[in-house]
């Protein structure tokens, strides 16, 4: 058996020379990181107490040397010009030279290329803020054209889809959402219809409430609670999933066999949400309704006739179909977004919760503008 290697001494830092004048430090042992705390500390003490003309450090008895040991040596000898002090090393062996060489004594002064912390004004924010938002919308805008030349191919080529996908995603989007959009749509009727209720009947207008309920649901509270929360439920799934797969290089294997990431990923989940949105919106609002008849019946005294035979004088066939165009719209908006910022992950895991969060919210945003649009131009058309 071979014997350990033994490991060299501690540094040791030997003096020659008076305080006030040129004097010699003898540096020997082991200058390392695990001793580097300790080697600064004494030879800035030595230093301060000595207050030498000029140093001279003889390296002759230095038995071992690393990188973080000459950085304390380049150290030494700026700190030392700093103070206007002659500094040279002696004796240095041919190894510890070439280790020192590594070493630039310009990168130790120079500032860092980024600073850690970089104080930005209002401007500057509002500018980078303008910036990454005109990146964003060109991205947005590039990915729909491309979504929408896919459902133009697949519109002519239906065998091209994949359709034991689009009734998975189908299933996902719309049966799984059923009770959670059934509940809402029933609560959000409740309340409409009892605040309501708590001005008219001061009027004695309690036959109102439900026209004014029928139209707020058909109109506008159907299709945006329902597109908002498929964008909360789906959105943030599909951009999850495609960011898994980006993350994985699974959307890179694709193209590599020659498969159109957007035809073979995203045209699926479109297609499902933009068929299902619209059933979900009938559902939402027929539960809405229904809050509101339970409000009306119970606290109202009016009766089940009276109140559905108000609610269908208030609605037209015309308030019907645009509720249903904009819930195929919402529904190409959300699932098109939550794709597009799945399609947008670069990174770990980090990058997919982000582009999760970026789904949604981007999700909202958009339904929101889309149905002041629409609200605009259905004033007037109608």
């Amino acid at each position: 058996m071979k014997p350990a290697k033994k490991l060299p001494a501690q540094h040791a830092i030997g003096v020659k020379g008076e305080p006030g004048q040129e004097i010699t430090l003898t540096l020997s042992g082991r200058l390392a990181l695990d001793n580097l705390s300790a080697l600064q500390a004494e030879l800035q003490s030595r230093l301060e107490q000595l207050r030498p003309a000029g140093l001279t450090v003889d390296l002759a008895g230095l038995e071992y040397l690393d990188s973080a040991g000459a950085l304390a040596l380049i150290q030494l000898q700026g700190e030392s010009q700093a103070r206007a002090i002659p500094c040279r090393l002696l004796n240095l062996s041919e190894e510890a030279r070439r280790i020192l060489d590594l070493i630039d004594p310009e990168t130790l002064t120079r500032p860092p290329l980024i600073p850690e912390e970089r104080v930005t004004g209002f401007m500057d924010q509002l500018g980078e803020a303008s910036i990454r938002f005109a990146s964003d919308l060109v991205q947005v805008i590039t990915f729909l054209g491309d979504l929408l030349t896919s459902l133009w191919y697949v519109l002519l080529h239906p065998r091209s889809v994949r359709w034991g996908d689009v009734l998975f995603y189908m299933k996902r989007a719309g049966v799984d959402g059923l009770p959670i959009i059934g509940l809402i749509g029933l609560l959000l009727g409740l309340i409409l219809a009892f605040m309501s209720s708590l001005q008219l009947k001061q009027f004695g207008a309690n036959i109102y409430v439900a026209s004014l309920l029928a139209v707020a649901m058909v109109q506008e509270l159907g299709p945006i609670m329902t597109a908002i929360l498929v964008a909360g439920r789906s959105g943030s799934a599909f951009a999850a999933e495609i960011g898994t797969m980006k993350v994985n290089e699974e959307v890179d294997a694709l193209v590599t066999m020659g498969f159109d990431p957007v035809r073979f990923l995203a045209i699926p989940k479109v297609l499902a949400s933009m068929l299902v949105v619209p059933l979900l919106t009938v559902y939402a609002t027929l539960f809405g309704l229904l809050g509101g008849l339970i409000i009306g019946v119970l606290g109202l005294d009016l009766t089940v006739y009276s109140y559905v035979t108000e609610s269908q004088r208030a609605i037209e066939l015309f308030d019907i179909l645009s509720s249903l165009v904009k819930s195929v719209v919402f529904a190409l908006l959300v699932a098109g977004i939550g794709c597009q910022r799945g399609f947008q992950v670069r990174g770990g895991a980090e990058a997919v919760g982000s582009a999760t969060t970026s789904a949604v919210v981007a999700g909202i945003f958009l339904i929101i503008v889309t149905d002041s649009a629409f609200a605009l131009v259905l004033h007037y058309i109608r």
